[in-house]
């Protein structure tokens, strides 16, 4: 019997109640065809019904215009599990999810997404959980806030810690899906599925074995679909006799910005002359002092914001290739992409699929993390999922927690504070306007990182801005370098809202990172870090 169905006849098979497993990163291999048909059949027909959604990276673009919000009619979701979230503009109306997450329509968390995958593949061995320490001390602790995002969550907590083998754990529950919904570039007639079009594999074998393990169904979107036994075996990814569904999708889109780009999916490798050079501004002087704390031969993981130019910075100085980028998607080495295609890389050495990336993540397996942040708190810790102004509205923590619990060496990078004009002008920072929002604050908003328990297991961290260089010591934060044309009194500690500390030995910082030519930069030989507990 053909496994071949449209959309709508596939959307058909997903019953009321059930649990929904999601193989996505934002517009990166969204089954959008599927989700769509789904929220086209409850508008219709007023069903399925009370689903619990699993997204262990966010599914759609950061607007809310595809992806999860194809399922976010009222009544349609109970409970939604998430890694990340689209956000939507500040200035805009929420997307979908957002609303219904405000009016407490749905019970929602936001679980790391490296332990979302943990979640799936203990389900689908039918383990009783996971047991974990990333996100003590932080929002997925449950002494803090448990991950829950509203009070309907607050009410069914999802995490809790026990005792085992004399240290406390974090447990959080297996979960088996009902149904899961993946995305490949090729299906042959047997549901056997490649990926060669695509820029990661995410979680798609997890998903899959979990929900096939748990009794339900795998439903999986496909660009096109070829003849049985014409895919070479090395390139399938996914098996079909875990497939019971395909659903084809010509026009399927390879990112949210993107219809196809061989370079994403690593069929073509571009020239580095290809790619775009930030531009000289105090955004490129954070992403060059950041470069300065890297040493050759590192693996160095890199998130969202700021620290995403550092690769291009590399290129500029000629030295692309000195170190080698990890993404949480799975990307290894090439360069990462920007903007919507975020979470890509153009040139990529390898494809790791997503929960094996967590797993060397977790384990701090890598030498560096590149991050951003929203707040700094007097005590080293760091918010990046939930912002100052807008209590929700963000797009949740994603793999950050994943990243940051055991890494050995921390950059964090952004502006100083929130709204500030500034210029750069023979060599020197000149602010022509202070900001009014300080992300130096007496405590975050909501914990992603804990700088208590960074200095507890001896990471190390630096927190680079436009106009200082601060590192978590033991006394606090420490104000270890000042750029060119600042005064270390009335534009940074009268302007952060928490207590710094002013190292004796401050220095300036490299007057090189200032003006537009490339800065000629060396990179220190890699040396080993020490491992964390």
């Amino acid at each position: 019997m053909s496994k071949l169905r449209t959309a709508a006849e596939a959307a058909a098979l997903v019953p009321d109640g059930a649990t929904i497993a999601v193989n996505s990163s934002s517009g990166l291999l969204c089954p959008d065809e599927v989700l769509r048909a789904l929220g086209e059949r409850f508008l219709a027909e007023g069903a399925p019904r009370g689903l619990t959604s699993i997204h262990p990276i966010a599914a759609g673009d950061m607007f809310g215009t595809k992806g999860v919000d194809h399922i976010a009619h009222k009544g349609m979701i109970d409970r939604i599990i998430g890694g990340s979230y689209p956000s939507g503009p500040t200035n805009a109306e929420p997307p979908l999810i957002w609303q219904r997450i405000l009016a407490e329509d749905l019970a929602a968390w936001n679980v790391p997404s490296g332990i979302v995958f943990d979640m799936l593949r203990e389900g689908a061995a039918k383990r009783p959980g996971v047991l974990t320490k990333v996100g003590m001390d932080t929002f997925v602790d449950p002494d803090l806030e448990g991950c829950a995002m509203n009070d309907s969550a607050r009410r069914a907590p999802i995490v809790k810690r026990v005792e085992f083998d004399g240290e406390t754990w974090l447990h959080f529950p297996a979960i088996r899906p009902d149904v899961a919904i993946i995305r490949a570039s090729t299906a042959d007639e047997n549901g056997n599925l490649t990926f060669e079009q695509e820029g990661a594999t995410l979680g798609a074998m997890e998903m899959a074995l979990a929900a096939r393990n748990s009794g339900g169904i795998v439903i999986a979107q496909v660009r096109r679909v070829a003849a049985q036994g014409t895919l070479r075996p090395h390139d399938v990814r996914v098996p079909g006799i875990l497939v019971d569904v395909i659903v084809e999708a010509p026009e399927q889109l390879q990112t949210t910005a993107t219809p196809y780009d061989p370079a994403i999916s690593g069929e073509l490798f571009r020239p580095l002359a290809s790619f775009n050079m930030a531009e000289f501004n105090p955004a490129k002087v954070i992403a060059r002092r950041v470069a300065m704390e890297l040493a050759e031969g590192w693996a160095v993981n890199i998130g969202f914001g700021i620290s995403a130019n550092v690769p291009r910075i590399l290129i500029e100085e000629g030295l692309h290739g000195k170190v080698t980028w990890v993404i949480e998607q799975g990307a290894v080495g090439g360069v990462p992409l920007l903007d919507f295609k975020f979470g890509c890389a153009s040139n990529a050495e390898a494809f790791v699929a997503s929960p094996h990336q967590f797993t060397y993540f977790q384990a701090g397996g890598f030498d560096c993390s590149l991050l951003s942040f929203l707040e700094i708190g007097a005590d080293g810790s760091v918010n990046v999922s939930r912002l100052p102004a807008t209590p929700h509205r963000t797009a949740g923590a994603g793999g950050f927690v994943d990243i940051t619990s055991r890494a050995r060496k921390i950059v964090f990078s952004g502006n100083f504070n929130a709204g500030a004009k500034m210029h750069l002008e023979n060599g020197r920072l000149i602010i022509d306007k202070e900001g009014k929002i300080a992300k130096i604050v007496p405590e975050v908003g909501q914990v992603s990182f804990s700088g208590k328990r960074a200095r507890a297991q001896g990471q190390e961290v630096t927190y680079v801005t436009e106009r200082c260089v601060i590192r978590l010591l033991p006394q606090g934060l420490t104000v270890t370098e000042i750029a060119p044309g600042v005064d270390l009194q009335r534009d940074i500690l009268d302007q952060a809202g928490g207590k710094l500390f002013v190292a004796e030995d401050l220095r300036q910082m490299d007057a090189r990172l200032f003006q537009p030519e490339p800065m000629r930069l060396k990179l220190a030989h890699g040396a080993a870090l020490s491992k964390v507990a």
